[in-house]
């Protein structure tokens, strides 16, 4: 066990400006130090949180021996090259999703993380949403019955994002929608069967990049009989924002609410099929706890603090997990092979879409 307290820093400071008063408030952590090429953001962000130590450049922040852990909050296609750089430096690492964007750089992560010995921890927020925890307590104590079926979602329109993403396949930016399954069942995708569905306009797609407006997928899970489907979409589809996922069992069902000021719906089976046929199945609007009294007293807070509430209080959870991971010296709980899991089937899944379907096995990495 660990008794030094931490020194980390945040890499990042658009989004990841909302990580560092949580690093800040816990009690495992003695300094936080903050780390953006934007040197106006930087500047601003540092002196806001009366921090001293801030750097523009991420190398040089790497050369300081004394800091122990990166919080990368980066640009999605930043984050396999950077991963590497930290790992590299012996510096424990968490990275924002997705862990990369090819399969050879999610094979580098796991090797490198193996070989050097530091933690390495993908934050993906979809696992420990309210949301989440909730149907996870279901899951655990039984309610839900048997899995039937799995269901994840993910509607995003990033048109006036930077333009590099209109080249990412929406597959490849899916872990938000495929963890929470996986996570669910403890268990991991062996082949994918995916189909591009509709076609970018041309003032959209980009020489060479992806070409289609949403992608969805069918899983095999292994040690499963239960199914899972995944849809992803990024452009040129009208639906509001939602990272969701839904669960059937044989006893209870979960399902994510349509929109976003609704309770999600909870259905429970009932015991005997009513005289004209068919079991009649209750259903209930559910009431989500917030889970805060999992973490420690201080950042008990910052379940509240996300600007836009689309990650469901997961912010502090992530950082006390990374944070106690390192201190208690054991793996976190999305390690590097977890975070390799969850990612491969996204990639392997736009791999099928461009082959009309056609089944792409999912490679291990334990």
């Amino acid at each position: 066990m660990r008794e030094e307290k931490i020194r980390v820093a945040v890499v990042g400071l658009r989004f990841g400006a909302e990580f560092v008063p949580i690093y800040q408030n816990h009690p495992d952590v003695g300094e936080v130090i903050l780390c953006d090429q934007d040197s106006h953001r930087l500047g601003s962000t540092a002196d806001h949180f009366q921090i001293q130590r801030r750097f523009t450049d991420l190398d040089e922040m790497l050369g300081q021996t004394d800091i122990d852990a990166v919080h990368l909050v980066t640009p999605f296609l930043m984050h396999a090259s950077q991963t590497l750089k930290v790992l590299s430096a012996y510096k424990h690492c968490a990275s924002a999703v997705c862990m990369g964007s090819t399969l050879n750089e999610l094979f580098s992560i796991v090797e490198t993380q193996r070989r050097v010995g530091k933690n390495y921890m993908m934050m993906e927020t979809a696992v420990y949403s309210r949301e989440y925890l909730f149907v996870e307590d279901l899951t655990k104590r039984g309610e839900l019955g048997e899995l039937t079926f799995l269901r994840g979602v993910y509607f995003q329109d990033v048109e006036g994002y930077p333009d590099y993403w209109k080249s990412v396949p929406p597959m490849h930016y899916a872990t938000h929608a495929i963890a929470p399954l996986l996570s669910l069942t403890n268990t991991r995708v062996i082949h994918v069967n995916c189909l591009g569905s509709g076609m970018l306009s041309d003032r959209i797609k980009q020489p060479g990049g992806n070409p289609y407006r949403l992608e969805t997928a069918l899983l095999r899970l292994e040690n499963t009989y239960a199914a899972a489907e995944v849809t992803r979409s990024w452009f040129e589809t009208a639906r509001p924002y939602v990272e969701s996922f839904s669960v059937y069992g044989t006893r209870q069902s979960f399902e994510w609410n349509q929109l976003w000021n609704e309770k999600p719906l909870l259905f429970t089976l009932g015991d005997a099929p009513r005289p004209f046929g068919g079991r009649p199945v209750d259903v209930t609007r559910a009431d989500i706890p917030d889970f805060a009294d999992r973490l420690p007293e201080p950042l008990r807070g910052f379940t509240q603090y996300d600007t836009d509430g689309a990650h469901g209080g997961s912010h502090p959870h992530l950082v006390h997990e990374f944070i106690r991971s390192i201190v208690e010296e054991r793996s976190p709980a999305v390690d590097a092979v977890t975070a390799a899991n969850w990612t491969a089937p996204g990639i392997c899944a736009h791999q099928s879409a461009l082959r009309d379907g056609e089944t792409v096995n999912v490679p291990r990495f334990d």
